[in-house]
């Protein structure tokens, strides 16, 4: 992709949309995968966005969230941005413009948490339509106990792995090797322990009529308070068929607007409200929520990885490497003492 958008590109996409004109191109800042600016044509606003493609992560972060949002805009729900255009060619996205402001973890109430899960369970709704079935699984999707285990186990092992001789690399590779790893082999042994007291199988897969459309990476970090006191959900680039315990899971832990436990347990139990026995369900989100919080550890440490650590550069992270890198692994450094 080349440094900047192309301006043909955008001219071209904006003219699909029945835009025309003179238009101006702003960088915004904020994106930590992807680049995003603002596109302003008239009177129109739109949300262009320029998405990561490499090799060493071949994911089509543009056509899952374009069908994803353009699946859920045709099924009535406003609370995502409304596709407009784009370009396979250049990884190029067009959306509306959502005015707003993030919310804090300090703002979140009751309220805010209903609408993510009204937004969850309206999207649920339409799950039987037959476009449903034309999304592709969300990244990283899992549909059984062991899928969840072998996810968290090649996050861990990957990291395990990394050869950086630098101080800061020294001091990761000292934390995955005597902090992370361990805690995750005894959180594993844990689960399969409790998994066999209930009868629940590692292989057992989820009953396909409790599989759902997940956002995927759910929570506030991914909303936008809009001037009506509305939120908007946003960033769908790994969204797809999924497990809602992994939904649930990812709601709670993601760190960076954090979801106190009494919310995320009614966000939990409105998720489960729709499948086919929801105290079950709640017992299976218990049992992988230490998993998870062990995942989001090792996502903390993804800018020790080297197609990771391109991928901020490339969303132009104010920080640089290595203040990113201090940064993440200080972050995973608490949530390890709080598993």
């Amino acid at each position: 992709m080349p440094a900047e958008p192309s301006r043909e590109a955008v001219a071209r996409m904006l003219a699909e949309a029945g835009l025309a004109g003179q238009f101006q191109v702003t960088a915004l800042p904020g994106g930590a995968n992807n680049r995003v600016y603002r596109v302003d044509c008239g009177q129109a606003s739109l949300l262009l966005k320029a998405y990561f493609r490499h090799p060493d992560d071949p994911r089509d972060r543009l056509a899952a969230e374009y069908a994803f949002c353009r699946f859920a805009w045709d099924c009535g729900l406003r609370c995502v941005p409304r596709c407009v255009a784009c370009d396979r060619r250049y990884d190029l996205g067009l959306y509306e413009f959502i005015e707003g402001r993030m919310l804090s973890a300090a703002e979140i109430g009751p309220g805010h948490v209903g609408q993510a899960a009204d937004f969850y369970r309206e999207l649920n709704r339409h799950k039987s339509d037959p476009a449903a079935r034309t999304l592709p699984p969300g990244s990283e999707a899992c549909f059984s106990l062991g899928e969840h285990l072998a996810c968290v186990q090649r996050r861990i092992e990957r990291l395990v792995r990394l050869e950086d001789a630098t101080p800061l690399g020294r001091e990761a590779a000292e934390f995955m090797h005597g902090g992370l790893a361990p805690a995750w082999e005894k959180v594993r042994r844990q689960v399969e322990a409790q998994a066999a007291g209930l009868g629940l199988s590692p292989d057992q897969p989820l009953a396909t009529r409790d599989e759902c459309l997940s956002p995927s990476d759910f929570g506030f970090h991914n909303a936008i308070l809009a001037a009506d006191g509305r939120l908007r959900f946003i960033d769908f680039e790994y969204a797809g068929w999924d497990d809602p315990a992994k939904t649930v899971c990812d709601f709670f832990c993601q760190p960076a607007v954090p979801v106190a436990e009494c919310r995320a347990e009614e966000f939990a139990r409105a998720v489960v409200s729709d499948l086919s026995d929801p105290p079950w369900h709640l017992r299976r989100i218990g049992l992988l929520l230490p998993v998870y919080r062990v995942k989001w550890c090792a996502i903390m440490l993804n800018d020790f990885l080297p197609a990771d650590s391109r991928r901020r550069s490339f969303a132009r992270d104010a920080r640089g490497a290595e203040a990113r890198q201090r940064a993440q692994l200080e972050k995973a450094g608490d949530a390890l003492r709080k598993i």
